[in-house]
């Protein structure tokens, strides 16, 4: 049985910095859930095929020799990553569009932030692991074996791809939110402001900090590519004319569960990793 919250009257200032807060939660639990079954699917293909490494906080090391590798276990090993995020991330989409953003609650913003995610680690992460020539850019190299042109190439148009995206993903944005007051054509800028580009900033300075002795080059450019879903949805939501939302939205509240589940993934996340889980 859900503990029942007493409804309280916050200023239009106060919602606004609740909803950020939120916004904020949900963007780094569900970065942690899309980040983890991303990893989760590499360590698992992984173990199937023999191939022995460790699991660290911000990163999985392969302790196999380069000339050890063949062409078929990179492309599963570095390939089932982004396959799962593409499947989950799909599901997440259709989930929100079809049956979540039409309802109240916090939800239809856990979808659409799970799904971004999804789409980051995906066509953001080829673009971002090109710099390194690592891991997402391994796939191509591997695949074509053709010099690193066509690398770059794919790079570039998963970049142009990830922000055609985010410029159609502006309308999940503007339905994913149930405030009235902000919803309201004339404070889409704050909407941007403190519920796409602050969950955005702020949850990856959380996420440098909880990982950062550890964190690597690699999930740092992923935070950067992010910036290539949320500019172009910034652009077009604050075009948008739109500004409905649902009849009977949730009043305003801290989502005191959604902190604590979040609080205690990356705690679990710091405790079991810390020291590299070997598989």
């Amino acid at each position: 049985m859900s503990v029942p919250v007493l409804a309280v009257n916050y200023s239009p200032s106060t919602k606004i910095k609740i909803t950020a807060l939120n916004s904020t939660i949900i963007y780094v639990l569900t970065y942690m859930l899309a980040q983890g079954l991303y990893q989760l699917a590499t360590v698992l293909m992984a173990l199937r095929l023999s191939i022995p490494g460790v699991w660290y906080v911000s990163s999985i090391k392969f302790t196999i020799a380069d000339p050890e590798w063949w062409r078929s276990g990179v492309l599963a090993v570095y390939g089932i990553g982004p396959a799962v995020c593409t499947v989950a991330g799909v599901v997440a989409a259709l989930w929100f569009w079809n049956r979540a953003r039409l309802k109240r609650g916090t939800l239809k913003l856990a979808l659409f932030w799970f799904t971004l995610h999804c789409c980051n680690l995906v066509l953001g992460a080829l673009v971002a692991d090109t710099f390194e020539e690592n891991w997402a850019w391994y796939i191509p190299s591997w695949l074509f074996m053709a010099g690193n042109g066509i690398n770059i190439t794919l790079a570039v148009i998963a970049g142009i791809m990830q922000v055609v995206f985010g410029y159609f993903a502006a309308i999940g944005f503007l339905q994913s939110h149930d405030s009235i007051t902000l919803m309201r054509y004339e404070n889409r800028r704050q909407l941007i402001l403190m519920c796409l580009v602050l969950p955005w900033v702020g949850g990856c300075l959380f996420l440098a900090l909880l990982k950062l002795t550890v964190l690597s080059d690699n999930e740092l450019w992923h935070f950067l590519a992010m910036g290539l879903l949320i500019v172009p949805i910034a652009i077009k939501s604050a075009q948008d004319l739109f500004e409905f939302t649902v009849p009977e939205p949730r009043k305003t509240r801290l989502a005191t569960d959604l902190l604590l589940l979040t609080g205690g993934l990356c705690l679990g996340w710091w405790l079991v990793l810390r020291a590299g889980l070997s598989f």
